[in-house]
């Protein structure tokens, strides 16, 4: 109903907004996600608008409903920042009108938070609460350093034993990247592998065996959505359809249960930072920095265009405050000190 209400001249046979701002997702190679996304916000903002078409509004209207998000929704920066990347989409790619400077828009604060890491023995506690693919799962993140989905949209000829090396392929950024395959897992890949293929040659027995290839290479290459090294290397216990092109095939595991299965083997292990799959992905960078290894060789590993980015694990490393000895430490004070802590609270630290 809305994208009908949407189109320039009011005629349901002009091509509705909403396609267009999809067909041109679609041609830059946008995620569906990054698709959802992007619509969802349109949506709000010609809603908030009393449903008045893009084409008539501008920075005007933008800015008010940005800074609306803002002040009365207390958005995260994050999230008023996503509203604002789908509305100049919108404007620049859609309508092909070029905005202003949105100097007025009351931008939500971002707070300057450090990401959250795991000691080793924390995260060892918690791959040991793990089992089957969640554990394999979670161990590749942690052991390659790899994001979630960049992990669970891996192919299998993007797995080379051989080498010891995986290949991510359209990381963030749209960028390829080569990283360790991690010896200790090895052999359990290489068991999770044999089973995909038996359920690969099933699906192939019973007519399906296909899956889902990106940017229409499935036109290119007739037939090859159906060969073992473009399937999924998690593939989904249960076949799906498409949201875009209609066609019933085996996806891959969906984040969901993997952040799922984290929280609970987090609550088991008696583990109170606030994890999240991503946190393996910085404990895997903070752990390589306090191994040795040099700072430009943990930025390519991450994907990250910037070392700034990479620079933030440099401050929490397990060092104390940036690696200062407190002076409480230093020579005698720590025995003196406790000699002055038992005379106060005698029997213990703690009083009763």
């Amino acid at each position: 109903m809305m994208d009908a209400l949407i189109s320039p001249s009011g005629s349901l046979s002009a091509p509705r907004l909403l396609d267009q701002v999809r067909g041109k997702i679609r041609l830059k190679h946008y995620s569906l996600r990054t698709e959802q996304a992007y619509v969802d916000w349109i949506r709000r903002f010609i809603r908030h608008h009393g449903k008045r078409h893009p084409r008539d509004m501008g920075a005007g209207e933008v800015e008010a409903f940005l800074t609306h998000l803002a002040v009365a929704g207390r958005v995260a920066a994050s999230t008023q920042n996503q509203a604002k990347s789908a509305l100049l989409f919108l404007y620049r790619e859609v309508l092909e009108v070029e905005l202003p400077w949105l100097d007025n828009v009351q931008q939500a604060k971002a707070p300057k938070r450090l990401p959250v890491v795991l000691t080793r023995d924390e995260v060892q506690a918690l791959l040991g609460r793990l089992r089957g693919t969640h554990w394999l799962v979670a161990s590749l993140l942690y052991g390659t350093g790899m994001r979630i989905m960049e992990c669970l949209r891996l192919r299998v000829k993007d797995v080379d034993f051989a080498r010891g090396e995986i290949l991510v392929r359209d990381g963030k950024g749209f960028k390829d990247r080569v990283t360790m395959l991690p010896a200790t897992l090895a052999g359990p890949l290489r068991d999770h592998l044999a089973r995909v293929l038996a359920l690969h040659e099933q699906d192939l027995r019973d007519g399906g065996g296909e899956t889902g290839l990106p940017y229409a290479l499935d036109r290119k290459y007739p037939g090859a959505g159906r060969e073992w090294g473009w399937q999924y290397v998690f593939p989904s216990a249960t076949l799906s359809t498409d949201p875009r092109s209609g066609a019933v095939r085996r996806h891959h595991l969906l984040d969901h249960g993997i952040q799922r299965a984290i929280k609970q083997a987090l609550c088991e292990a008696g583990l109170v930072k606030p994890a999240t799959p991503h946190t393996l992905r910085h404990s895997f960078a903070t752990h390589l920095l306090e191994g040795g290894y040099d700072i430009r060789t943990v930025q390519e590993l991450l994907g990250h265009a910037d070392v700034s980015t990479t620079m933030i694990y440099t401050h929490v490393l397990n060092r104390g405050g940036r690696g200062v000895v407190s002076p409480l430490d230093v020579g005698g004070a720590s025995r003196d000190f406790v000699v002055a802590v038992d005379r106060v609270y005698p029997g213990g630290y703690i009083s009763s």
